[in-house]
């Protein structure tokens, strides 16, 4: 079943738009015109998901999720509790990793 968040790519500025939490992966698109095709369209399968990071930055719920590759998404992610059930039910990575910070909303 197919989980929908509002949501934020934090590179080089704030880039709205939204995650599509699937089986499989997660999948992070905006219509924004003017962007690279590498910003629009961002795929994050579970099993490529080494681990993340949750904090709060001015208020909002920041999540850095880190890829077994070595690159990492940031996101200002709406329904942080929910996001982070999702990411903790999913990843099989290191658990060490996932730091709670803040309330959620």
């Amino acid at each position: 079943m197919k989980q929908y968040f509002a949501a934020s790519l934090i590179r080089n500025g704030i880039l709205g738009g939204g995650l599509t939490a699937d089986d499989e992966k997660i999948t992070y698109s905006t219509g924004k015109a003017g962007i690279t095709k590498d910003m629009k369209h961002i795929e994050m399968r579970y099993e490529d998901i080494a681990g993340y990071y949750f904090k709060r930055v001015f208020f909002f719920p920041a999540f850095s999720i880190r890829m077994s590759d070595g690159k990492e998404h940031r996101f200002l992610v709406f329904g942080s509790r929910r996001f982070r059930s999702l990411l903790n039910s999913r990843i099989k990575g290191d658990s060490g990793t996932q730091k709670e910070g803040g309330n959620d909303d």
